[in-house]
């Protein structure tokens, strides 16, 4: 299935803009080196495709012929590789024998006259001529040659006056991409592909997948079977999954394609390098998907009008359209050695997926503080905000991926996450709104699913819930607010002191809590005291018996309940919902 859909995402890419994704045997790759040849074969110029600064700087990216599978032995590109290939060049800091460099340019030029011989270009002519008579030193005449030396970068080669490389000439294109009658069923290696269902020539080896956080730089494989264990039937290699070779070669260019740094279809969720695609072109749930996970959240507007088509789309019933039965996929790749390990795979109908997502929005959105433009948090931005030190790479490897799949699929979040959320909020003694969001997600999407929606949470201060946790959450707020009314800031006030054990251990706190609160009342001028007062009694009328011990999912609801005061605080006073908690 993977695979499939892989496969046909390169046929739609390439009938729709063959620019977008690389042809048939060839690839995207950067090349920082340009050698620029006369017709008779001499050195015009070496240009430096690198621009940038420092770490940032890139070199262009050009379609190239597909790379060799490159392990201990020697083995070349074609009309490109690295500079110990294409000119026998020794670079610095490489302990290479001139005997390995001499194999190396053998190689590179035998693979020319293999792979191109009898085909009449100029552009090849001038080619052949160059390495006919490579001279070293006269190329270390132009300034580029040191950096060529110092990087053993990857070089290639273009004609005086042409812009693309001696590599895109149609001559050369038209060669490399003839196709090769079908094997025939009962032949060595012909087999009936199990992707698109034609007779085909047995793919042994797949091509490697470049562009997964934490695999080798080299790439590393989804269809691979390199030891004795994982064969069976006596077959070995790719024998032992019946792909052709162009099914083979279209799904690796269209995953990196996909996967490539640049891809806007790419995000990072945790240590799964998650793509995405819709089955028909510029569906506006790419864009949404790309929006609600990635770790492009920080613009404040991003993804608004979105959303907000979302809800009217979802509400006049826009995705139960034709387009709505249009299929979404996301897939989440996690290193794995040599492999890649599939963390998560989802297909469905793209009004299921908008439903879903649907959903999530509800579930997240929570009253944002006034300095907050935004109108949601990305899910990295949640992620984040509850790991450790709010970096990134202290998110757990699996939560990000069980998470994504949870929203994407209707499915419980992970209790881990509410788990980690409260934990953090205790361990720092403060709720974020990006962490107030996803508790407040974690609780209403497992009220909904458990059909208790009078347990459901409102996005802002609701006067109506009752639920003792939630109460003692805005109790603690309301004698925060106290305290800070009639000592100012302070060094370690109670949220700092008592806050952990306030949401955990009620009983043994809000006792002193409270004792000390009216000791700050008789400090505060009459009329603020009196709403004080009225504040206190609101929210402790019938609140009789205090926990002795709350479980995670009350300690949550605690972190809610505080969260609602606190922006209720800082709202507008002309809301008439929160006149009564900030009278």
């Amino acid at each position: 299935m993977i695979l499939q859909a892989l496969n046909d995402y390169y046929h739609r890419k390439q009938a729709a803009d063959g620019d977008s994704i690389a042809p048939e045997g060839f690839e995207f790759k950067e090349i920082p080196f340009l050698i620029v040849l006369k017709s008779d074969g001499s050195v015009l110029t070496v240009r430096d495709t690198r621009e940038g600064e420092g770490k940032a700087r890139r070199a262009k990216t050009y379609t190239v012929p597909k790379a060799v599978k490159r392990t201990v032995g020697i083995a070349a590109n074609l009309l490109w590789d690295n500079a110990e290939y294409t000119l026998a060049l020794p670079c610095e800091g490489r302990e290479t024998s001139a005997e390995d460099l001499a194999k190396r340019h053998a190689a590179f030029k035998q693979r020319l006259d293999k792979d191109l011989s009898g085909c009449d270009d100029a552009g090849l002519s001038a080619l052949r001529a160059f390495l006919q008579s490579l001279d070293l030193v006269a190329l270390a005449a132009f300034p580029a040659f040191a950096d060529v030396q110092a990087s053993n970068g990857n070089v290639s080669f273009q004609l005086a006056g042409e812009s693309e490389l001696i590599a895109n000439r149609l001559t050369l294109v038209e060669r490399l991409q003839q196709t090769p009658e079908p094997a025939a069923e009962g032949s060595a290696d012909g087999v009936r592909c199990l992707v698109s269902g034609e007779m085909d020539e047995l793919a042994r080896l797949h091509d490697s997948i470049k562009g997964v956080w934490g695999a080798q730089t080299a790439g590393a494989n989804i269809v691979s079977f390199n030891l004795a264990a994982f064969n069976s039937y006596g077959k070995t290699q790719g024998g032992n999954a019946q792909v052709g070779k162009k099914a083979a070669t279209n799904y690796a260019a269209a995953l990196n394609a996909l996967l490539h740094k640049d891809s806007k279809q790419r995000v990072q969720v945790g240590d799964a390098s998650t793509v995405f695609w819709a089955s028909k072109p510029d569906t506006p749930a790419e864009s949404l998907f790309a929006m609600f996970a990635g770790t492009t959240g920080d613009a404040p507007d991003a993804g608004t009008k979105l959303v907000s088509s979302l809800y009217a789309s979802v509400n006049n019933g826009a995705y139960q359209a034709e387009d709505g039965n249009e299929r979404f996929y996301v897939l989440g790749l996690a290193p794995n050695a040599a492999r890649l390990s599939v963390r998560f795979w989802y297909a469905a109908p793209i009004k299921e997926f908008a439903l879903h997502i649907h959903q999530y929005f509800q579930d997240v959105e929570i009253d944002l503080p006034a300095y907050e433009k935004r109108r949601f948090f990305s899910l990295y931005q949640l992620l984040r905000s509850i790991a450790l030190l709010g970096e990134a790479k202290n998110i757990p490897p699996n939560i990000a991926g069980e998470t994504l799949r949870a929203i994407v699929s209707g499915l419980p979040l992970p209790a881990a996450l509410l788990n980690m959320a409260v934990m953090r909020c205790r361990a720092e003694r403060q709720v974020t709104p990006p962490r107030a969001s996803l508790i407040k997600a974690c609780l209403t999407r497992q009220a909904r699913l458990d059909h208790q929606p009078e347990h459901t949470l409102t996005m802002s201060l609701n006067l109506e819930d009752t639920r003792p946790a939630y109460r003692l959450g805005r109790l603690f707020a309301a004698l925060e607010r106290i305290q800070t009314d009639a000592m100012g800031d302070v060094n370690s006030g109670i949220r700092d002191r008592y806050y952990g054990s306030a949401s955990a251990s009620p009983a043994s706190i809000f006792g002193v809590l409270l004792k000390n609160a009216n000791n700050h009342l008789g400090k505060l001028k009459p009329g603020i005291a009196t709403n004080h007062r009225k504040l206190l009694g609101e929210v402790m009328d019938g609140l009789d018996d205090l926990p002795t011990q709350m479980p995670l999912a009350q300690q949550g609801l605690f972190a809610i309940g505080y969260y609602h005061q606190i922006q209720a605080f800082y709202a507008s006073k002309s809301s008439p919902e929160t006149n009564t908690a900030i009278a």
